[in-house]
C-alpha cells in the first residue's frame, strides 16, 4: 500500500479515526484536521501505534495538550497521536516525582507543593503537559524542566525503540531538547527539594496572580517568540510598534506583546501571517530576527524563517 495514511489506518484498525479536527485540541482553537488520529490508552496501544508508524512510514504529530501548537488551516496530512488519561498519573516518593507524559503541569505543580516539595512551583502557569514540557524544555519565572528533570521514558514511534534516557543526554537548553517529532515522552522523573508547604503554595498563588495581571487569557499559545540573548521578545515587539497589530482574525495582544490571540472561529493562517509580519517589523526596527517558540505544523516555506530566525 503506497499511501502511508491508508497503510497506518489499516494497521491500527479501530484504534484510529480519519479526518479529525485538531482545533479543539489546541489552546489557539484554530487550525485544520488530521488525516488520521489515535489516542494511546495503555501499553498495548503504545506498541500498536509504534508498529503502525514504523511499518507504514506515516508522518506523526504528537499533540500533547496543544498549548504550544499552531496547526495550519490545511491540516496535518499524517497521524496525530494523543496520550490518554492513563498516562496522566503523578506519583510522589519522598522528593522524587514520577509523572506521566499526559500529566498537566499545573496539576503537578500543585500536587508537589501540597506534598511539601519545592522547585516546580513555576509550572503552575504553564498549561502544557509533562511530555510537551520536556520536548521544549518549558520554563518560566527563572526555572525550567532542566532544573529538576532526571530522566524520561521515550518511545520512538518510528523505530519502536523504547527506554529511559538520562536528562543529561537530552541536550536541554533554552526552549530546546533533543526529543524528535516522532518521539513520545511516556513518563518523566523529577528530583525536587523538601520545603515548606505553605511557602510553596504561596509562591504558586503569586505566580497565578502575576500571570493573570500580565498575560492575556483567551485563545492563544503563550509566548510566540523566544527571548533573544539579553533581551525580551515582548519588549522588541512593542518597540517595533506591533503591539495591537491585527491581520484578519489574529491580533498581537495589547496586554503582552509576545502573545497573539485568535478570534473565535479564526484562521491559523492569519496567526502565521501575523507572526511573519511581527518578525519582519522587529528585524527592521532592531536588526534582531525573532525565532518562533510556537510549534508550527502543516505550513509551507513561509514558516521556515520563523523557525530559523532569519
Amino acid at each position: 500500500m503506497s499511501d502511508p495514511v491508508a497503510a497506518a489506518a489499516a494497521l491500527l484498525g479501530t484504534r484510529a479515526e480519519r479526518d479529525v479536527p485538531l482545533a479543539a485540541s489546541t489552546t489557539y482553537r484554530v487550525g485544520g484536521r488530521a488525516a488520521l488520529w489515535t489516542r494511546i490508552d495503555d501499553e498495548d496501544d503504545l506498541a500498536a501505534v509504534a508498529g503502525a508508524v514504523s511499518r507504514s512510514g506515516v508522518a506523526v504529530l504528537v499533540v500533547g495538550r496543544g498549548s504550544n501548537l499552531l496547526v495550519a488551516d490545511a491540516g496535518f496530512p499524517g497521524l496525530a497521536v494523543v496520550l490518554g488519561e492513563a498516562f496522566a498519573d503523578i506519583r510522589i516518593d519522598g522528593s522524587l516525582v514520577a509523572a506521566g507524559g499526559a500529566a498537566a503541569l499545573p496539576v503537578v505543580a500543585r500536587r508537589t507543593a501540597a506534598a511539601g516539595l519545592t522547585g516546580f512551583e513555576w509550572a503552575v502557569g504553564v498549561p502544557g503537559s509533562v511530555g510537551g514540557a520536556v520536548r521544549m524544555n518549558a520554563g518560566g519565572h527563572g526555572s525550567d524542566m532542566a532544573a529538576s528533570l532526571t530522566r524520561v521514558r521515550v518511545l520512538d514511534l518510528g523505530t519502536g525503540e523504547d527506554g529511559w534516557v538520562p536528562a543529561e543526554l537530552l541536550d536541554l537548553s533554552y526552549r530546546h531538547s533533543a526529543i524528535g517529532p516522532a518521539q513520545l515522552v511516556v513518563r518523566a522523573e523529577l528530583a525536587l527539594r523538601r520545603g515548606d508547604r505553605a511557602q510553596a503554595e504561596a509562591e504558586i498563588a503569586e505566580t497565578v496572580r502575576w500571570r493573570r495581571d500580565h498575560q492575556p487569557g483567551g485563545p492563544n499559545a503563550g509566548s510566540v517568540f523566544t527571548n533573544p540573548p539579553g533581551d525580551s521578545a515582548g519588549r522588541l515587539v512593542e518597540a517595533a510598534g506591533a503591539k495591537g497589530l491585527r491581520i484578519g482574525t489574529a491580533e498581537v495582544s495589547t496586554k503582552h506583546a509576545n502573545f497573539i490571540q485568535a478570534d473565535e472561529g479564526g484562521r491559523a493562517d492569519d496567526v502565521l501571517a501575523l507572526m511573519v509580519e511581527v518578525q519582519r517589523r522587529v528585524h527592521e526596527a532592531s536588526g534582531v530576527w525573532l525565532r518562533a517558540e510556537t510549534r508550527l505544523v502543516g505550513f509551507g516555506d513561509e514558516s521556515r524563517a520563523l523557525i530559523e530566525g532569519s
